[in-house]
């Protein structure tokens, strides 16, 4: 029996030392579900089983917020001092969300003994994250909603897009939708966010009897500067996309691609035909896109946008390459997609309060000037450096100038195309071809049409093709041929609207 005993614990020694160092120990138990979340799970298992399991796969259903705050600072993905009082035991789930902040909430209602909200907003999930939640209130993405309905002139522009056209033999009318209508939340506020707001309740029979819900305007949506019924501004959702709030859907190219997609954002269309696009989606399946903090050349070796733009990342070492960041352009010095030209990032978030020296709510003139309120020299300076940081970790310093100088010729280049093409509208407009500002929306006449294709989307392209090495997205695939073309084509339409046998 003795030498049995010394046998057991030398193998228990040995296994000791073989087993993998710095892993935690397993936890003694499976983490505890509040009482109030286990009664939300009783029913919604089978009320709404596609959300349970996916909460159930989530990290917030195995680890709790004592736990996460256990781990070494750069493993944190939480960022709250302590442990919210009365959630340290347990984990995140359906009632420490929807039951959060009852008395802020006007979408509260009762619900089976508890109150709870349909609509969880940043500040609930500040209760874990508040660094990330104050990150993004900073972030223009979070003024989404207000930048864009806040701007007569993108009002004007979606008003000119989303109108419902009736005809008739002498003209075209356009009837305008409202701003709370469902043309704009499918379209231009499925990505912008809209006003969520409770307007009355509705009672539901269910299995469990008939229930009192809230009935939201423009719901749903998961736009990222959504207006909530709090009064506050955003949806994390829109990333981190519920109920397992992955951090691996946040880091997808193609979570990003949602709104920057098409023909005026183009910049997941760009990153998929670029060497970066490539390689990720040839070789992410045998990556880990869950680790934080995320090394690069051990858990990726080539980037999505969030490598760039948002995650903590670091050397294998452990030196911080970049620090996590929820306002997105704290890497970025310059706006690319022209409004109508390239610019510096405007120094607030709520670009509304821009006003060029003629007036407009824009952050360049007509002519190209900047307008007060973007960041400086030294601001921009500061971004590239943080940015090219992050090159440096797969690319030498003279390949990074290399692109770097060629991203600002670039940008040169396409504002040059699209100042010519403003001096075409603008005759258009002097010479009463085209209504004009102050006389009707700038946005509806074909050579206005012409002019804004020209910036938004061919100029966007060139851009972005330049900025990301997206390849033909520069020359034939909406880039520079079709800039050169749109140009040529406004002056075809000005020269045989001035020509005397019009007269």
């Amino acid at each position: 029996m003795r030498i049995l005993m010394v046998f057991l614990a030398l193998v228990a020694t040995q296994s000791a030392l073989a087993a993998p160092r710095g892993k935690a120990a397993p936890a003694a138990s499976k983490p505890r579900v509040s009482a109030a979340t286990q009664e939300c799970l009783d029913c919604h298992a089978d009320a709404t089983p596609g959300i349970v399991a996916e909460w159930r796969a989530s990290r917030h259903a195995g680890v709790t917020v004592a736990e996460a705050l256990a781990r070494t600072p750069l493993e944190r993905r939480v960022s709250v001092a302590a442990a919210p009082e009365g959630t340290g035991a347990v984990v995140v789930g359906c009632a420490e969300c929807h039951a959060a902040r009852p008395d802020a909430h006007p979408d509260s209602f009762d619900h089976e003994g508890h109150r709870v909200h349909t609509v969880v907003s940043p500040p609930d999930c500040a209760s874990c994250h508040p660094v990330e939640a104050g990150e993004f209130d900073q972030n223009i993405m979070s003024r989404a909603y207000g930048n864009l309905m806040g701007n007569p002139l993108f009002k004007d522009m979606s008003d000119q897009v989303l109108g419902i056209a009736a005809f008739d033999p002498a003209r075209m009318t356009m009837t305008m939708t409202a701003p709370a209508g469902d043309a704009q939340a499918d379209s231009c506020l499925s990505c912008h966010g809209t006003i969520v707001q409770v307007t009355g309740t509705t009672v539901r029979h269910t299995d469990v009897g008939d229930l009192t819900f809230p009935v939201l305007s423009n719901w749903p949506n998961q736009g990222v500067g959504r207006m909530n019924p709090d009064g506050s501004r955003g949806a994390c959702s829109a990333c981190h996309t519920r109920h397992a709030f992955s951090i691996a859907v946040a880091r997808s190219a193609e979570t990003c691609a949602t709104c920057h997609k098409g023909p005026d954002v183009p910049a997941y269309a760009v990153w998929s035909v670029s060497k970066h696009g490539t390689i990720v989606k040839a070789n992410s399946d045998k990556w880990d896109m869950t680790k934080v903090p995320w090394t690069v050349g051990n858990d990726f070796t080539a980037p999505t946008c969030a490598a760039c733009h948002a995650s903590l990342v670091v050397a294998p070492g452990g030196a911080v390459i970049a620090p996590r960041t929820h306002r997105m352009n704290d890497r970025l010095p310059w706006r690319l997609f022209g409004l109508p030209y390239s610019h510096p990032h405007p120094v607030s978030p709520d670009t509304t309060i821009l006003r060029t020296a003629g007036g407009l709510p824009l952050p360049t003139d007509l002519d190209g000037t900047l307008s007060p309120g973007l960041i400086d020299a030294a601001e921009q300076g500061r971004r590239t450096a943080a940015l090219q940081k992050v090159c440096r970790a797969c690319h030498g310093q003279g390949w990074i100038d290399g692109h770097f100088a060629r991203l600002q010729s670039t940008l040169r280049e396409a504002d040059a195309q699209t100042l010519a093409a403003t001096g075409v509208v603008r005759q258009a407009w002097a010479r009463g071809l085209a209504k004009g500002p102050g006389k009707g929306s700038i946005f509806d006449e074909p050579i206005e049409r012409s002019w804004v294709e020209g910036w938004l989307f061919y100029g966007n392209s060139t851009r972005f093709a330049s900025a990301m090495a997206g390849a033909d997205y520069g020359t034939f695939a909406n880039g520079r041929w079709m800039l050169a073309k749109n140009l040529r084509d406004m002056m075809e339409w000005l020269a045989d609207r001035l020509s005397p046998a019009r007269r």
